[in-house]
């Protein structure tokens, strides 16, 4: 039996394009297909069942044999990655899953000998929402996949079942992810696509938060030092860590009760929470669904009444374990995420919210405006084993958050050991740059290669994403891999090249943990596929050859075609790639604008490009900011013209280099035109 457009069940296997990537499957799978959405290969995995209860758990088929990557909820709050090639692999509360299959002619080592491996299958499975229920991924000690289905609430115990997982395939794992993403979204209808929620301004500009810089002593004076446009200010989704107190005067009308959390035991499994302890001790005030909107409202219009723009949420979690006498965990996060967008939406007109320690589908898949979302646990300022772990987390936590609202990589500190790793991993992230360093404790030196003097960011146009090659390797545990994050700007491809290894988080200690205090060097490669949307941002004529800039190195190296540049790092090393796609003009001479190589992305600042005509030999660019701009030519260029005047540059016989120095701008935003007559 074949349904879903190429995926099925048949023989006792889960075919999907021709490939098993489930053998065993039990009888009382079914397999229903997609009705229209983005993903023509798409099909819902459900289960026939007579069983009832608040919390189900029902064996699929085993995974065996195959490489797969999934993110799952270490903590009550976050998730993080985890690679295998067998079911027992899969934890807990996993609630991304996708899985690599190849033609039986291919091998993994196929990848080395000319940039992607063409022959690769990606297959991904997406657990959603169905009803009052939620379902997640977990593996068993049979290698089985399991589907483990729950409500929340003991007296909610009757599910349908038919769909349960959407599994998607295609040979593009990165647009198989947004396809399957957008099929659930008009499957549910219940949450928005990234690309079509309005992003805040705010993240195009550098800033600045409180809570490192002073924790818990925070005052109106130290607060004006940092001051200077878009105010955020923090509540957690029920108000205040324990909630809002019941029978307060002037709040009964929250008809506020005390409610004592209860955890999924799947989360319980994966870590006991402290805090969750304490608030089960000692209760927390839930503000009845029904009057949540006017709770939120009017804390939301006094602080924008005293001039705040946003609010970055917390605690989100927190609600699933509340749902008993609710309808359960989904029904109540829906009634409070509704509740908490319509007043963002009535108070902070830029969308102004940060949704945080909200990993948990329950949320995701109820958010239709929420735009921003915290990737990642914290970031630990005195703890040596976080700063990798941080870096890994959210970049391939991304993969799945990505699609749903743009990942936030949170604050750190500009003077600190492993600042210059944390700056080069936002740059490439695509997300907003925000230091906690207390006011006048900061490296001018590394933050201008983040932010310009009118204190916006090249912020990159994606969620910033591991390649391809790295996706089903552990660069945090396997002691041979890099990380590569890969983003894309309006006419050139980022690549962050991260050391992350000798830290994760332990199965068994329940927590981050140092296993390799002197992790090995490491050597890779980069090339121009590395940035896998490269040819969206190429004209129709490009070739494959690129340019590449590195910014610690400062080499230019003119790339051909599958080509692949090696990369060295040691423990806790980074560096950042530029890539262009090189085009010939018509006298032979090929060309390719870089940006303002003293910063890390330094493709951001180029907004625009045009070439006058396909005779002519000038190119023409809008460029934002000041500083070092580079730009490759195989010929040295006749002249350069900076807003109608003829500048000075220099070149560079051997890499092609050619520099311009740009004088820092009267206006904010402003762009040079910049011609290139060659």
């Amino acid at each position: 039996m074949t349904v879903g457009a190429g995926i099925g069940v048949a023989d006792g296997k889960l075919m999907v394009l021709g490939n098993c990537v489930l053998r065993d499957v039990k009888e009382n799978v079914i397999v229903t297909a997609a009705s229209g959405g983005a993903l023509a290969n798409g099909a819902f995995i459900g289960v026939v069942s007579d069983q009832i209860g608040s919390r189900r758990i029902f064996p699929i088929g085993k995974l065996e044999g195959l490489r797969f990557l999934c993110v799952f909820r270490f903590k009550l709050w976050w998730m993080t990655q985890r690679m295998g090639n067998r079911g027992q692999d899969i934890p807990f509360e996993t609630q991304f899953l996708i899985v690599e299959a190849r033609d039986d002619s291919s091998t993994i080592d196929d990848e080395s000998k000319g940039g992607m491996d063409q022959s690769a299958l990606y297959t991904v499975f997406l657990p959603i929402l169905e009803g009052d229920f939620r379902a997640v991924l977990q593996g068993n000690e049979h290698d089985e996949l399991e589907i483990c289905l729950e409500s929340g609430d003991p007296t909610v115990e009757g599910f349908e079942g038919s769909h349960l997982v959407f599994v998607a395939a295609g040979p593009d794992p990165f647009d198989v992810i947004t396809n399957a993403v957008k099929t659930v979204e008009k499957h549910l209808q219940t949450f928005c696509h990234r690309e079509r929620k309005k992003m805040p301004d705010m993240l195009n500009w550098f800033g600045w938060c409180t809570w490192d810089a002073f924790y818990t002593d925070v005052t109106s004076e130290g607060v004006k030092q940092g001051l200077d446009r878009y105010v955020y200010v923090w509540h957690a989704i029920t108000g205040y860590w324990g909630g809002v107190k019941p029978g307060v005067i002037d709040m009964e009308h929250y008809e506020s009760k005390l409610a004592y959390p209860v955890s999924s035991p799947s989360v319980q499994s994966n870590e006991s929470c402290d805090c969750l302890q304490s608030i089960t001790r000692n209760g927390l005030g839930l503000v009845n669904p029904e009057k949540v909107f006017n709770f939120y409202n009017e804390l939301h219009s006094y602080l924008a009444s005293a001039g705040i723009d946003g609010v970055k949420v917390d605690a989100q979690n927190i609600l699933e374990t509340l749902g008993a006498s609710h309808g359960g965990r989904v029904k109540l996060a829906r009634n409070y995420h509704q509740a908490l967008e319509a007043s963002i939406s009535r108070n902070f007109p830029d969308n102004g919210i940060i949704s945080c320690m909200s990993h948990n589908t329950d949320g995701l898949y109820s958010a239709k405006r929420t735009a921003v979302i915290r990737a990642s646990d914290d970031f630990w300022p005195r703890d040596p084993a976080s700063h990798t772990i941080h870096i890994a987390s959210v970049a391939y936590n991304t993969i799945f958050l990505g699609e749903f609202m743009q990942p936030d990589w949170d604050m750190f500190h500009s003077l600190h050991p492993m600042a210059e790793y944390h700056a080069a991993a936002r740059a490439v992230g695509g997300c907003a740059i925000y230091i906690s360093d207390k006011p006048g404790h900061h490296d001018f030196n590394l933050l201008k290669k983040l932010v310009l003097p009118d204190g916006s960011i090249l912020r990159a146009k994606l969620p910033g994403r591991p390649t391809r090659d790295c996706l089903f390797s552990d660069p945090a545990r396997d002691g041979k891999s890099l990380l590569k994050i890969w983003n894309l700007n309006e006419f050139s491809g980022v690549v962050g090249v991260f050391n992350c290894q000798g830290a994760g988080w332990c199965r068994v200690g329940k927590k981050n943990l140092i296993h390799n205090e002197h992790p090995d060097t490491i050597t890779g490669v980069i090339r121009a596929k590395d940035v896998d949307f490269l040819p969206r941002v190429a004209d129709d004529r490009w070739c494959g050859d690129a340019v590449v800039f590195s910014h610690l190195g400062g080499e230019t190296v003119y790339l051909p075609k599958d080509a692949a540049i090696p990369i060295t790092l040691k423990s806790r090393e980074y560096e950042v790639f530029t890539v262009v796609p090189a085009r010939e003009v018509c006298n032979g001479v090929r060309f390719a604008p870089i940006g303002l190589i003293k910063m890390f992305n330094s493709g951001g600042a180029i907004k625009e490009m045009n070439y006058k005509d396909e005779k002519s030999t000038s190119v023409v660019l809008k460029v934002r900011g000041c500083g070092v701009f580079g730009a490759y030519s195989s010929a040295r260029p006749k002249r350069i013209i900076v807003d109608s005047e003829e500048i000075e540059f220099e070149y560079e016989e051997g890499s092609g280099l050619v520099t311009v120095c740009l004088r820092v701008a009267e206006d904010e935003l402003y762009l040079w035109n910049i011609t290139y007559e060659l």
